[in-house]
């Protein structure tokens, strides 16, 4: 428990709680909730921060590319680095890959995002006519 209270204190609290940046896992959630997220957080922040540990890489990739690919977000900066990482099991702490991507909000993203809503507000109208 004492090791936990250290770690705690020595968090840098303003590196750690950066309210735009989604920490993608590759085992908990669906690439599109990452996708939707993404949106969300440049709707409210104007960028969003992407980081990922490991064999995560590949989905966060994934997820910046989608935003690129359908005009609602451009690359502002590209991390990669590696850090150490406790293992349960074992004594020595392990390297791992990280990579972090800045997204910010392209021209025309509230312009895409404004069809996107209408177009939904006018299926669902359809759904509920039928």
């Amino acid at each position: 428990m004492e090791e936990i209270t250290e770690a705690v204190s020595n968090l840098n609290v303003s590196e750690t709680h950066k309210k735009n940046r989604i920490q993608v896992s590759n085992t908990k959630k669906p690439l599109f909730f990452y996708v939707n997220l993404a949106k969300r957080y440049m709707q409210q922040h104007n960028e969003v921060e992407l980081s990922a540990l490991g064999m995560a890489i590949a989905t966060v990739v994934t997820v910046a590319e989608i935003l690129k690919n359908n005009g609602l977000a451009v690359e502002k900066k590209i991390m990669t680095s590696t850090v150490e990482v406790k293992d349960d099991g074992k004594t020595r702490p392990i390297q791992k890959a990280k990579i972090e991507i800045v997204l910010g909000k392209s021209e025309k993203f509230d312009e895409i995002m404004a069809a996107a809503a209408e177009e939904r507000e006018a299926a669902a109208e359809a759904d509920e006519h039928n």
